[in-house]
């Protein structure tokens, strides 16, 4: 049966085992809301409510606390075509910004916990991820999985040098890769039982590590099947890990609590609000921790930043190399990168050029798991200039690299041709982008995201 109300001891055990980062947070949706109207509601009733309208599905097709999969169901019932559903959803989220909200701020304040895994497609937690611990800055990596294009993470998460989200049932786009309703739940999961199309690194996580899963309001089956997916094993074994489970609709079936007291002794269902519990959570945290607090991770933060400022760079990041008068393009492209999860690092110094500034050039560029050249009529016009020795070590480097694997990634701002642009014959062998203005599309920020994984991986291998 659902605890009535967790003892201090169950308080300092959770706590224990976050410090020792052996927690694994899973987020459903009962815990994403947005402010409205004084108050606060869920993002997802949000946002089945004006899809209704935008799908001209009525009111009286629908039952009185409709969900997005009602909606659905009711428009693929007047014969509605389901791949019409994925690019309006995006359409209604993809401008909208809503501030975090509490619950979300709170979680995120819990600076021992690394890796999240959310099972909702909006960017709610990552933003309340960095919100809180980095001032707004897009620090926070953001992984999503889907059955056509199996993601997992870039390392064990003992290993994971910053915050990581990963949208286990997709996130937002035009496509039919994230989840919107029952069927697609459904495939998701499906999928995942094929260890081809599993992330491994994320699953071991899954398995190896107490989940505490918050809001996610499974039905009866799906509630046991997701938790038995999750750990690899007949939920009867017993284990070492444990399973916490607090949201509202678990506590009152009493069918799927009787299954866990039974069958899966490890799963323990905690009776009242996600929200009052991550806030509980939140507030024993900070007595624990009161140097290490949400101003206190931020700041934790600031060295590292102001350092990678000062000519540091963070092993693995992609090395961005541009003309000065393309500052505002080159800006805009690091800014695009690092909201989609990348570390990306440019030259802001141009006028202490000298040999130490040389060395810590040629060192970054040693280092960096890719470098992005903006090529653009400002290069054309200018035979010589800072850039120009970035390429040259660029090349240099890449002599190095087999021709098959990527590391110069040239990109366009404008209308200059690849096939007469005035760079290393080397650049010219690669796959050039086209960034007009230095706007980054998701299917680039998707291709880099790819190519940097690839360099983690053989990081591992050598």
């Amino acid at each position: 049966m659902p605890d009535e109300g967790p003892e201090d001891y169950f308080w300092d055990d959770l706590l224990d085992y976050i410090e020792e980062d052996k927690v694994v947070p899973i987020i459903g949706a009962d815990l994403v809301t947005i402010a409205q109207d004084g108050g606060e509601i869920g993002l997802y009733s949000h946002v089945a409510a004006q899809l209704a309208q935008r799908l001209r599905v009525p009111a009286s097709a629908l039952p009185e606390a409709f969900s997005l999969n009602d909606v659905v169901c009711s428009f693929l019932d007047n014969r509605g075509k389901k791949e019409e559903i994925y690019p309006r959803i995006r359409a209604l989220l993809k401008d909208a910004t809503f501030a975090p909200t509490a619950c979300l701020l709170d979680l995120a304040s819990i600076d021992g916990l690394k890796l999240f895994v959310s099972t909702t497609f909006d960017s709610q937690l990552a933003n309340a991820i960095n919100a809180a611990r980095f001032g707004g800055q897009p620090r926070t990596e953001v992984i999503a999985y889907s059955p056509s294009d199996v993601q997992d993470l870039r390392c064990d998460k003992k290993s994971l040098e910053r915050p990581v989200v990963y949208h286990l049932l997709g996130k937002l786009s035009a496509s039919p890769d994230y989840v919107v309703c029952d069927e697609d739940v459904l495939e998701f999961l499906h999928a995942m039982q094929t260890e081809s199309r599993q992330p491994p690194l994320l699953f071991d996580e899954l398995k190896n590590n107490h989940l505490l899963i918050l809001g996610c309001s499974f039905s009866d089956w799906l509630s046991r099947f997701f938790i038995r997916l999750a750990k690899s094993q007949p939920l009867s074994v017993r284990r070492d890990q444990m399973e916490i489970v607090v949201d509202a609709k678990t506590a009152q079936d009493s069918n799927l609590t009787l299954f866990y007291d039974h069958f899966s002794y490890n799963t323990k269902v905690i009776r009242g609000t996600p929200a009052a519990f991550v806030a509980e959570l939140a507030r024993r945290w900070r007595e624990r921790h009161p140097d290490r607090s949400a101003g206190g991770a931020a700041a934790a933060e600031a060295p590292a930043v102001a350092a990678t400022d000062a000519g540091q760079m963070q092993a693995g990041a992609i090395f961005l190399s541009y003309a000065s008068d393309d500052l505002e393009a080159a800006q805009r492209i690091k800014t695009a990168l690092e909201a989609n999860g990348l570390d990306v690092w440019f030259d802001k110094k141009r006028l202490e050029v000298g040999d130490d500034w040389d060395q810590k050039i040629r060192r970054n560029i040693a280092n960096c798991s890719l470098c992005l050249a903006v090529v653009s009529r400002s290069t054309e016009g200018r035979p010589e200039g800072y850039f120009r020795r970035e390429w040259k070590w660029a090349v240099d480097r890449a002599e190095g690299i087999a021709d098959e694997v990527a590391f110069i990634v040239p990109v366009t701002i404008d209308d200059t041709p690849a096939y007469e642009a005035k760079v290393p014959e080397r650049f010219k062998r690669n796959q050039w982008m086209q960034l007009p203005g230095g706007q980054v599309s998701a299917e680039f920020a998707d291709r880099l995201k790819q190519l940097v994984r690839d360099y983690h991986k053989r990081q591992r291998v050598a």
